[in-house]
């Protein structure tokens, strides 16, 4: 049998033969994922010796990792704020930056009941975290995949949230209704762009056309028509579109927000 730190050093040597960014890590990370405990704590138990099972499953994460399954895919899970979401091949991969989206709105909404709605939610993140923070708002998400919703719903009940989900394309679902707060991170990645892009994850999700502002084009003809007086529009967008898309809106009073970085990410209209 061999421990942990010797499964490591053969795991993080493997994965850099690969080509993995930061091998290392990623062996931790796996390992951790696999012995349920924090990664930091691998290093109390260096020499912990594993048993068959726990070795067998943790090759099995390194086979998928060294041919480029994203961390993410191979546990099935991933953090997003407060909450812990089921994670398949069938959605795209909560980023760091809607994280700041969530954030920013609700640094920004005030907590009286409302109506919100998350179009295109994928995993659901969006949805789910809202409404974890404020349970007092009517929360609605939509997406064109049945396949996303069904990871989306069942990441509802695991987080303990009531939250609703229609499935058709952009605001179709809503017809006949009105929100307060109408939130959006689409499919913006070129088709040129995707072309050199890992294949990891659901083209669905990332690719909005040949130029990337076609769903907001789509957005910007029918939106207005589906804000309550005094309601804001919320879109994660990709770098250095923040202008361009804003320009697309012919209503109320548009910002361009940065991420962390300084790059242009979040476009917020009222």
């Amino acid at each position: 049998m061999k421990t942990i730190g010797e499964l490591l050093q053969l795991s993080a040597g493997f994965l850099e033969q690969k080509g993995i960014p930061r091998p290392r890590r990623e062996a931790e990370d796996l390992l951790s994922a696999v012995l349920s405990v924090p990664r930091l704590d691998l290093y109390m138990q260096l020499d912990r010796p594993l048993v068959e099972e726990e070795i067998s499953r943790y090759r099995s994460f390194i086979q998928k990792r060294a041919q480029g399954t994203p961390y993410e895919y191979i546990v099935g899970k991933v953090k997003f704020l407060d909450a812990e979401l089921s994670i398949t091949p069938d959605v795209l991969i909560p980023r760091p930056e809607t994280e700041i989206l969530v954030a920013k709105i609700l640094e920004q909404i005030p907590g009286e009941p409302l109506e919100v709605w998350d179009v295109c939610t994928g995993s659901g993140c969006i949805a789910i975290a809202l409404k974890k923070a404020r349970p007092q708002w009517s929360v609605f998400a939509s997406d064109i995949s049945p396949i996303a919703l069904a990871v989306a719903k069942a990441n509802a009940v695991q987080n303990g949230v009531d939250v609703t989900f229609f499935e058709g394309d952009l605001l179709q679902p809503f017809q006949g209704r009105k929100a307060d707060v109408i939130i959006s991170n689409p499919p913006y990645v070129t088709l040129q762009e995707y072309a050199s892009m890992d294949k990891s994850e659901p083209k669905i999700a990332l690719v909005g056309g040949t130029t990337g502002y076609e769903f907001y084009q789509r957005f910007a003809q029918e939106i207005s028509t589906y804000l309550k007086p005094g309601g804001k529009v919320y879109f994660e967008i990709g770098t250095g579109m923040g202008e361009k898309v804003a320009s697309l809106f012919s209503f109320g009073k548009k910002k361009v927000e940065s991420d962390f970085a300084g790059h242009d990410r979040f476009v917020v209209i009222q």
